[in-house]
């Protein structure tokens, strides 16, 4: 049986103290959400804090309002229950989607939106779903506040730009036009607790039901260090009217846009052959659900 190292804990009720908190243990401290990361690693002896900042009392960093045109969603809102609230169900069902799809039952009762974003892991869900909707992370800490675009975020495995003394607080998307339409597609082994082979997140904005698409994003994931946009695949698919031959067009290029390596789960070519077919339906998914006129 793997035992936890000794720590300090602490559970700040206001954002405030937690800030304090994390400034002034510097190094030694780590924030601790849902823990269905930190814990496991600390035991296995990859990291050992002295000190943990648990974000679970605070209670405005499990909200979601709408604000500004955006949507804003706590960071330590559970995964569980992004799929009960009806402003992402019906505004952002790729979202909702993703959320249903991620680890087990148990694991989307623990872990949260904030957790799974900042781990940084190639082959996250939540990640590809929220680059393709366009969204930010706020970022603060003990004397300054920033707003980091998703796209920015990731340096690579493990990675990101958050600095020791930040917290990320708030995940913030953007309203989507009318005729957009998303769709997630993750490949696995397994139904339930597994990491994706090759996932992917498209989403498309018509400028009319029957017209041209305005607006385009597909997001890979888990064919890279980080998940990553196809551009050329975006781009071909911008000022064209959809069809089944533009979208094999566009998943060949994304098939070229990605660069996977070869692992226990699924080798080069076969990850490249997977992006190239899910890009297809998720872009035909993506195309029926933008002509309903919802949005996003």
């Amino acid at each position: 049986m793997l035992l936890l190292p000794k720590f300090d804990y602490y559970e700040p009720k206001e954002l405030t103290e937690a800030c304090r908190l994390l400034s002034e243990t510097g190094s030694k401290a780590k924030i601790i959400a849902g823990g269905t990361d930190i814990l496991v690693n600390m035991k296995k002896g990859l990291i050992s804090p002295k000190v943990l900042v648990s974000l679970g009392r605070i209670s405005r960093l499990s909200e979601v309002e709408r604000m500004n045109k955006s949507i804003t969603i706590g960071s330590h809102l559970i995964i569980a229950k992004l799929a009960e609230f009806d402003l992402i169900r019906k505004r952002f069902s790729i979202l909702a989607s993703a959320a249903k799809v991620l680890g087990s039952p148990l694991v989307r009762n623990r872990a949260t939106i904030g957790g799974n974003i900042v781990t940084a892991r190639p082959a996250a869900d939540l990640p590809p779903v929220l680059m393709a909707l366009g969204a930010k992370v706020k970022l603060k800490s003990r004397r300054s506040e920033r707003e980091v675009a998703l796209d920015d975020f990731f340096i690579g495995p493990g990675a990101t730009v958050i600095k020791p003394d930040e917290i990320l607080t708030r995940v913030i998307i953007p309203e989507t036009p009318s005729y957009t339409g998303g769709h997630y597609i993750k490949l696995g082994h397994r139904k339930a607790l597994e990491i994706a082979i090759v996932a992917v997140a498209s989403k498309i904005t018509l400028n009319k039901p029957d017209g041209v698409i305005k607006d385009a994003k597909i997001v890979l994931s888990a064919v890279a260090p980080k998940a990553v946009h196809a551009k050329s695949a975006e781009e071909v698919l911008i000022g064209e009217k959809p069809s089944a031959k533009l979208f094999e067009e566009a998943a060949s290029l994304a098939m070229n846009d990605c660069k996977p390596i070869t692992d226990i789960r699924g080798g080069v070519d076969y990850r490249q052959a997977m992006v190239e077919i899910l890009t297809r339906r998720t872009l035909s998914f993506a195309w029926k659900e933008a002509k309903k006129g919802k949005k996003q």
